[in-house]
């Protein structure tokens, strides 16, 4: 298959998962290089598509419906997964954070996670690359873009956020 059937094929592929699908993942279904997809996807993006790349892998949103929120929080490093459960225990998902850099301006960095495993997976790969958290660079400062089942279940995530001193307010 030549490049432009492949880049057609991983489109419909990445349409299709219902999960973050890595780069080697789609490597080795396409018999390519982890590298070879990455420029597939930075083609497919310039030419239009919405392609998120997260620390699972790549996903293309499909807008489910729902109360999109976005919400500022505060806490320390040893408090991430209770405030990402927060949230998923609420039936909520976390699209992003962002936080404010005094050089660069905005940084947001894609999330999509939607559950206590998708929370555990993204802790789990801050601890294996003893990565820092986009907060670290702001004091724990950082914004969260979410989206609710309803109004009633983001209203349950700021009380619970504001109980557990976690709510910029």
């Amino acid at each position: 298959m030549n490049a432009a059937e492949r880049r057609k094929k991983l489109l419909k592929e990445l349409i299709r998962a219902d999960a973050p699908v890595s780069a080697a993942a789609l490597a080795d279904t396409f018999s390519v290089s982890r590298q070879v997809i990455v420029g597939d996807v930075a083609i497919l993006r310039a030419a239009g598509h919405s392609i998120y790349s997260t620390p699972r892998g790549y996903v293309v949103p499909n807008d489910p419906g729902g109360v999109y929120k976005t919400i500022a929080c505060v806490h320390g490093y040893d408090e991430i997964r209770d405030e990402l459960f927060i949230f998923v225990d609420n039936g909520c998902t976390v699209i992003d954070v962002t936080v404010e850099h005094p050089v660069y301006g905005q940084i947001t960095g894609n999330l999509h996670l939607g559950t206590r495993y998708d929370v555990e997976q993204f802790a789990a790969r801050l601890a294996e690359y003893d990565a820092s958290p986009l907060s670290t660079l702001t004091g724990g400062i950082h914004l969260h873009r979410v989206r609710c089942p309803d109004e009633s279940a983001f209203h349950r995530v700021e009380k619970a956020l504001s109980e557990k001193g976690f709510l910029v307010e």
